[in-house]
């Protein structure tokens, strides 16, 4: 099934991240965390392209298990901005193969080894290429990635908002944020987005922060802010790992229902392979996701 159609009959689209397992580790090492998230019924498992794309190969493997073994529907991330356009084919034929109708479409991030081998020249810059791409193949359901506090290479929100409307324009059926701590940010961007023209509808990314380090790593990458509320539950619990889980776990829960009350069309859950987490959150808005069918 394909994403678009999820958002035209869900009051809201229900969906998962997970990361592939390192390539120092067997894939089935992934199997059991699947087994855990299954029970949760999701609308859809994405999975990640895998740090720096190393393990790009394990991320078909996987969302075919999840479409075709667990019998639900997968978003398979794919980045380009080291790839050349045969990759890029190539990976549109192996998602076709495996039944896989539904592709995150994404840059990617620069890799981080000093020599690694670019395409020469530069086959894609911007994510907005590859949605055309993959608009072409006609075989998928395309997904892009927005963010509401602008990406964090982006001179400006303004710039980020117009590259953003370049994905819709290529093709894009869907977007999925980058995690947010604050949601008065998310409702300022919608309103940002709607006057610039973008009219597809959008996942909330949210990530429950479940120790210290993860916290100092996601605002060093992402660049989103902390807001007050969220700075002094860290600085209350920050010597205290299972307080900060737990308190972690409820103020993500606190975000979702907000945003559910406001009328968001989706929630996408970055569960960092930690199904009891991600279990825990969702059967606490279990009661409000049945009453809005």
């Amino acid at each position: 099934m394909k994403i678009k159609e999820m958002f035209e009959t869900k009051s809201t689209v229900m969906s998962l991240e997970i990361f592939p397992p390192k390539l120092t580790s067997p894939v089935e090492t992934i199997y059991a965390t699947l087994d855990a998230l299954s029970d949760i019924k999701p609308d859809f498992i994405s999975v990640t392209y895998g740090a720096g794309g190393k393990a790009k190969d394990r991320t078909v493997e996987i969302a075919s298990k999840i479409k075709n073994e667990y019998r639900i529907e997968s978003l398979a991330h794919l980045t380009c901005i080291s790839a050349t356009k045969e990759d890029i084919k190539k990976a549109f034929a192996d998602m076709r193969a495996n039944n896989i109708e539904n592709v995150l479409t994404l840059r990617g991030d620069i890799p981080e080894d000093p020599n690694f081998e670019f395409p020469n020249p530069l086959q894609y810059e911007y994510a907005f290429d590859l949605v055309r791409e993959a608009k072409a193949e006609k075989s998928f359901c395309i997904g892009a990635a927005c963010y509401p506090e602008k990406h964090i290479e982006c001179e400006s929100k303004v710039q980020d908002i117009k590259y953003l409307k370049q994905k819709v324009d290529q093709g894009a059926d869907f977007l999925i944020t980058q995690l947010f701590f604050d949601n008065e940010v998310f409702y300022r961007f919608m309103e940002e987005i709607d006057l610039a023209g973008v009219n597809v509808p959008v996942s909330a990314g949210i990530m429950p922060v479940l120790n210290k380090n993860q916290i100092l790593r996601i605002t060093a990458l992402s660049g989103c802010t902390i807001p007050p509320k969220f700075q002094r539950i860290l600085d209350r619990y920050e010597n205290n790992p299972e307080a900060l889980k737990e308190a972690g776990e409820a103020y993500a829960i606190e975000q979702i229902i907000d945003l559910m009350a406001w009328g968001v069309r989706g929630i996408h859950l970055y569960t960092m392979n930690k199904p009891e987490t991600a279990g825990r959150i969702m059967s606490n808005i279990e009661h409000i996701r049945r009453l809005q069918g």
